[in-house]
């Protein structure tokens, strides 16, 4: 039997992890990690956190920006963040950062800055103490991400700073998978109901 959640009561995912089930489909979100940076009954917003892209680095960002980098700045990955604008850029953060213009709180002791100031500040080294840079984000439609979760798309979890900011990107989705409890290589691709 299925967990239900009554109209009365409310459930909001902000700030927890989404991890895809091998029984995702969706070939973008293969063994996924998302932070979810927003969540209401109109949608949900989150960044794939764990989707290293092996072609562009930081300093690619940054120079088309104009923007000189320190050395370690231009050495800091970049993420593909979700098939949703994927020219447009946003950072996840550690909650020590505030950007003058917006900034997002996360619930969870995160930040999620999209403006231009957070990209400046990181390439003088002056920005928050961890940041993902992510290309895109994953995005739901009003009801779309329940009924992919109702789906077994998705499990959810906590999100920790370890995870998030710290594991290897290939270990993140298998590390999220054991906080749950569950042995990954246990995972199936088909669903069933006893």
């Amino acid at each position: 039997m299925g967990v239900r959640i009554s109209e009365s009561e409310t459930l909001d995912l902000t700030g927890s992890l989404l991890v895809a089930m091998p029984s995702m489909g969706d070939i973008r979100f293969e063994k996924s990690v998302i932070l979810l940076c927003a969540y209401s009954d109109k949608g949900a917003m989150g960044l794939i956190v764990n989707k290293q892209s092996a072609d562009v680095r930081m300093s690619d960002v940054l120079d088309q920006l104009e923007i000189e980098p320190t050395p370690k700045a231009a050495q800091m990955p970049v993420f593909f963040g979700g098939p949703v604008e994927t020219g447009r850029g946003f950072v996840l953060h550690s909650n020590d950062y505030q950007s003058s213009l917006q900034t997002l709180a996360v619930p969870g002791g995160y930040g999620m800055t999209a403006t231009l100031d957070i990209l400046e500040e990181i390439a003088r080294d002056a920005g928050p103490a961890r940041a993902l840079m992510t290309l895109g984000y994953a995005g739901w439609g009003p009801g779309q991400l329940e009924a992919e979760i109702a789906g077994n798309g998705w499990l959810t979890t906590e999100a920790t700073s370890k995870l998030v900011f710290e594991t290897s990107p290939e270990r993140k989705w298998f590390q999220a998978v054991k906080s749950i409890g569950i042995d990954p290589l246990g995972l199936s691709a088909t669903a069933g109901r006893a």
